[in-house]
Formats: structure tokens, sequence, C-alpha cells
């Protein structure tokens, strides 16, 4: 069972259509998968189809303030194969209200653990979507993950911002959590009528080398459509670029597992 997050410390780069698209084609692969919603703006709730106006002690934000367990609060969605811990708004209030703990970063791993060793749990990858900052949240995320999955947007700052998250990510390992890899880049937002597009690909592949995903995610409305549907773009309209582009992503994820295990 694998706990990964999907990171990156700039908004707008694909993470939340990556966390829900990837969990849409592993859980149509027959893989059971839960989706963590670790960001207020309970973007990876709605897109899902369930509503970010829950309860707070329904959401993350009960289990992170110790009010619920984890088995109390997830959600099943309507598609199968997928559950979700949803989020709100009241999480961003969680930084102030832990100032005075001094293993607040460990909290989420904790419950994770207790979830996990109380034998209910039965999913083959839990996946975070983070949000859009190097904040307590993410480090909660870093802490908890097996691995990460960092999209990349193709664009002139891209890589500036990938370099502050690898040093971010490389004093969790060295304080937090000497486990955690990152198991892949994936390049989104691409225009391959745009010369910058393949000239930040081009420098990704050259400095992350096989770390890159070959699949890249391109520019498609309907990708940026289907959330407002509630719905992954695998499910609102499978044969579209967007959703050619994440089978083929989910695809070469699983086959990264395999080769994985097949080294270890």
């Amino acid at each position: 069972m694998q706990i990964i997050s999907i990171i990156n410390q700039k908004g707008g780069v694909g993470k939340t259509t990556t966390v829900i698209n990837l969990a849409a084609g592993l859980s149509q692969q027959g893989k059971k998968i839960l989706v963590i919603d670790l960001d207020p703006q309970g973007n990876a709730t709605t897109g899902l189809g369930l509503s970010n106006l829950e309860r707070s002690d329904q959401t993350i934000y009960g289990i992170l303030n110790g009010t619920k367990m984890i088995s109390e609060v997830i959600k099943k969605t309507q598609f199968q194969n997928l559950d979700i811990i949803t989020s709100n708004v009241d999480l961003s209030g969680l930084e102030v209200e832990t100032a005075g703990d001094n293993n607040r970063a460990f909290i989420l791993k904790h419950k994770l653990v207790a979830y996990l060793n109380d034998s209910r749990a039965s999913y083959d990858y839990i996946l975070i979507d983070c949000p859009p900052s190097l904040s307590l949240l993410t480090v909660m995320a870093l802490v908890s993950s097996h691995s990460l999955v960092v999209p990349l947007q193709t664009e002139f700052f891209a890589l500036e911002g990938l370099t502050q998250l690898m040093k971010t990510i490389e004093r969790i390992k060295v304080s937090l959590n000497p486990e955690l890899k990152i198991r892949g880049i994936l390049l989104t937002m691409y225009d391959k009528r745009n010369k910058l597009s393949s000239q930040v690909e081009k420098e990704a592949r050259d400095y992350f080398n096989e770390k890159v995903y070959v699949t890249v995610i391109p520019r498609n409305v309907r990708l940026s459509e289907a959330p407002s549907h509630g719905m992954p773009v695998l499910i609102y309209d499978r044969s579209c670029p967007g959703s050619k582009s994440y089978y083929s992503f989910t695809d070469e994820f699983i086959n990264q597992e395999e080769k994985i295990g097949s080294a270890a």
C-alpha cells in the first residue's frame, strides 16, 4: 500500500487534476484508492462530486484537530473503488491552532499509521492532494508519504519553483522522513504550438532524466470543464486528448510500480 503526495508549491499547475484523474484511472483498473484532500480550497472534493461546505468535523480537518478518526470520515464517491476524505476552508486555520505542538508535522502520519494498522484499511494507494504552498499541511503530507509525484507546468518559471521544492524535500528527508523519494515529474499544460513548452520539456528531461514521465498532459478545454461537473475527465469525456494522456499516465504509473517491485 503506497501513500503518494501530488505536490508543487506553485498553484495552477494541474495538481488536483492529476490527483482526481490518476485516482479514476487506477480505480478503473480495479485498484482501491483513497484520495485525501489536504487543500483548504477543497478542489479535489468538488472535482470528485462532493461538497466542500460540509461540517468541518466530517473532513480532514476533523482528523487533524483530533476530534475524529480516519475511519469515521472516509466517504464513498460515485465512482467504484474510489473513496475520499474531503476538505473545506476550516483547514486553513490548522497552522495557527497547532502552533504550540512540537510534533504537529507528524499528526497526519500518526493518524494514517493507526488507521492502516487497523486491518479494515484495504487500499492499494492513498493519494494526497497538497495545497499550493510549502506550508505545515504540505510538510505533513511529505512526512506521511512514501513518494511524490510533481506536476510541472511547461512554462517559464516552472523549473525555478522546482529547485525550491527540491530543497524542501531534501530537508524533510534529512530530518523527518528519510524514506521519501520522488516517484516522477509529470509535465502538464503542454502546448505543442508553443516553442517554450518544448524548451521546458527538454530542460526538465536533461536535468531529471528518467524521473520525468514519458507522458505529457496537454492543455485541453475538456480537462478544465470536467471538475465543474464533479467528475474526472476520464469519465466526463473518455476520448478527448486530456483523457487519453491521463490513461497513458496511469499505465506508466502502474508499470513503474511493477519495475519497482521487480527491482526489489
